[in-house]
């Protein structure tokens, strides 16, 4: 975990904690999934903050990266204006890393999901599974329907169809499910400023925790983002879903937090 005013500081601490980017090999095709779903600024603290995405970048080349490609799959439309207002376009083109808006169904392709309890196949962006590192950047922020939408719930962008999962019988085992199909290697969450009222969205009350969490256990990153908002992971019923298929450590107790 990393803690500092500016968030790409705090990003350099947190990823020094973790011990790196060393998983990045010479030549590797790097994927980037910022939260972006919205037509926010980033003051409003509903996507995650378009320096976290440059500094990344800048990171993922230093470790020897070759293509470098931001995906998102906007809800906000059209998704070319959601990009721009939430700085992530910008981000991405100014450090030369390619930007899929993911719109069409063509960019996505059918996926099995052999240890889901309700989800048993569906959809993954092309991008990420043709990606030798898929970098996971979510915004710690309120949700309206699952209390809070961390790590595994930013995964929904990755997928084509998510509304089908809202009108499910239980999004939050979809949610764990999905994430049992789709392998993170490393999770870059931005706490920097979080909304913690009328999310996903906004606008609403925001605080400024000035943390980036860093973690190659994605449940654990998602429970230690709880205690920002004052709540437990239990609270959060897709991170303990997720915790009952083996994804990861839910309990804070049991997490090590290391700061640089």
């Amino acid at each position: 975990m990393g803690k500092a005013a500016d968030p790409t500081s705090a990003l350099r601490s947190a990823l020094a904690a973790a011990g790196g980017l060393a998983f990045i090999r010479p030549g590797s095709r790097v994927v980037l999934k910022p939260n972006a779903a919205w037509s926010r600024t980033p003051a409003q603290a509903a996507n995650t903050d378009p320096r976290l995405l440059t500094a990344m970048i800048q990171l993922c080349r230093e470790a020897g990266a070759g293509k470098i490609t931001v995906f998102e799959h906007t809800i906000d439309r059209p998704a070319a204006q959601v990009l721009a207002v939430s700085g992530i376009a910008a981000a991405a083109r100014q450090e030369g890393a390619e930007l899929i808006y993911g719109a069409t169904e063509g960019d996505f392709a059918p996926i099995m999901v052999p240890r889901g309890k309700m989800m048993k196949q569906d959809t993954l962006a092309r991008a990420v599974l043709e990606a030798d590192v898929f970098i996971n950047m979510p915004k710690a922020k309120h949700h309206s329907q699952t209390q809070l939408t961390l790590g595994l719930k930013n995964l929904m962008g990755v997928n084509f169809n998510r509304q089908a999962w809202h009108s499910g019988p239980d999004l939050a085992q979809y949610i764990a499910d999905y994430a049992s199909a789709v392998a993170v290697d490393l999770t870059v969450m931005d706490a920097s400023r979080i909304l913690v009222t009328n999310g996903p969205k906004g606008p609403g009350t925001i605080r400024e925790p000035e943390e980036v969490i860093v973690s190659f256990d994605p449940v654990a990153a998602d429970a230690y983002a709880c205690r920002l908002f004052d709540l437990e992971p239990s609270s959060v019923a897709y991170i303990g879903k997720a915790v009952e298929l083996g994804l990861g450590e839910g309990n804070p107790s049991n997490i090590v937090v290391k700061r640089a």
